[in-house]
């Protein structure tokens, strides 16, 4: 990446960074921003809500490692007026966002099986060409939104319960552990047409936790979920899919597994219409072409 032109320091010790929030380092940016901004976060736990509208391009905002840095909230989707969308921690609506090296976390607690309304985002991702690296995000239902965009997550951990990965990105992730803490399923991707061009691609991960979880469930008639050269423990479900509760959507949607390894990784049981990729169908996935990377991911 291009050496940031502004650079904020943002530390919970009034007078030992230009911020005590993260918030005030955003909001101090232009209106309509178009520089690169690093906003260097200090170690510390940030309780506060956050949002980087469209309009404010080119951040990128590095913690002091994922287990120093921590930004929580504990909204939930009942808890303000625009649900799900609205508990998010961390909200980004602009595109050219960079994350590293910091946690995102919604405290709201695992909810109790059918329970309405508790869906607690730790981090939205609205804006495309955005990535992030060493980044942890911690929550229980519906933990990231990965809502719409191109995204690429490297060495990051995820962990929730149901729906853990949701939204219409269209994302990479690679070399990260996706650990379950409750009974659900690791992914909903919600591709509503066969015209879209969404979907996850999990690539060299690991899926991990004591709670039994299908690998995705079919939120929208072509959901689309791959997960390629990854390491699965026994918590998954030997079906492996979940069709929501809709057959019609059964052929329709595309979800395949390729070269995956461990216990949870036997596809004797897996549901008909999942699919074993051959070669060809998983290099669709697998090549980072999928999200058009060498446009725009730097992460340097």
């Amino acid at each position: 990446m291009t050496a940031p032109s502004i650079i904020i320091t943002v530390d919970k010790n009034p007078g030992s960074g230009n911020f005590t929030s993260i918030q005030g380092a955003i909001d101090s940016l232009p209106l309509v921003n178009q520089e690169r901004v690093l906003i260097d976060v200090h170690a510390g736990i940030y309780t506060e809500k956050v949002t980087i509208p469209s309009t404010k391009a080119y951040i990128k905002i590095q913690g002091a490692g994922a287990e120093n840095t921590v930004v929580q909230w504990g909204d939930t989707a009942r808890s303000q007026p625009l649900g799900t969308y609205g508990s998010a921690t961390f909200g980004v609506d602009a595109p050219y966002f960079v994350a590293k090296n910091i946690t995102f976390k919604n405290t709201a607690p695992i909810p109790p099986p059918g329970a309405d309304g508790m869906q607690g985002v730790a981090l939205r991702i609205s804006g495309d060409a955005s990535a992030f690296a060493g980044c942890k995000f911690l929550g229980a239902q519906d933990t990231l939104y990965d809502h719409r965009g191109r995204h690429y997550y490297e060495d990051c951990y995820i962990e929730g319960s149901v729906d853990f990965i949701f939204g219409d990105g269209r994302s990479y992730y690679k070399g990260c552990e996706l650990h379950a803490i409750a009974t659900g399923a690791v992914a909903a991707q919600n591709r509503s047409a066969s015209s879209e061009n969404t979907g996850f691609s999990i690539v060299n991960c690991r899926v991990t936790g004591s709670d039994i979880v299908y690998l995705a469930r079919a939120w929208a008639p072509f959901s689309t979920t791959i997960f390629a050269y990854t390491y699965m423990e026994n918590n998954v479900n030997p079906e492996g899919w979940f069709d929501w509760g809709d057959p019609s959507r059964q052929s329709t949607v595309t979800f395949g597994e390729y070269q995956c390894s461990g216990p949870g990784s036997n596809t004797a049981g897996r549901v008909k219409w999942s699919k074993i990729l051959t070669d060809e169908e998983a290099g669709r996935f697998t090549s980072l072409d999928f999200i058009d990377a060498s446009e725009w991911l730097d992460l340097s």
